[in-house]
């Protein structure tokens, strides 16, 4: 196989990779907001992590683990278990987009007098 009928291949194989949807990942997530609050900033209760802003791979891990039973929560794995895996990505997609308690951005600070 040439370089460039590989690059090709790999190329085509990118583009069967389906983007997640972040509107639809909203409107899935009517049932995550009643512990994790509507944009993922949770609801003031520390057993719900807040998720606003984390990684997207990290959820879907998270989520797809659940599903599995890799990790262990009755209330989630309830939840993930009726979820595809475009309902995964779509939902990872939406909370990674919220803004988070956190951020890796550098913050500029006015300097005090």
């Amino acid at each position: 196989m040439t370089r460039s009928t590989l690059a090709l291949a790999l190329l085509l194989g990118l583009t069967g990779a389906q983007a997640a949807d972040i509107e639809a990942g909203k409107l899935k997530s009517q049932t995550c907001q009643a512990c994790h609050g509507a944009d993922g900033n949770g609801m003031g209760d520390p057993q719900y992590p807040k998720i606003a802003g984390q990684y997207p791979d990290y959820l879907e891990k998270a989520l797809k683990d659940y599903r599995s039973g890799a990790r262990k929560n009755a209330i989630m794995a309830g939840f993930a278990g009726t979820l595809s895996d475009e309902d995964i990505k779509n939902l990872a997609a939406f909370y990674a987009a919220q803004q988070g308690p956190l951020s890796t951005l550098p913050q500029t600070h006015a300097k005090k007098n």
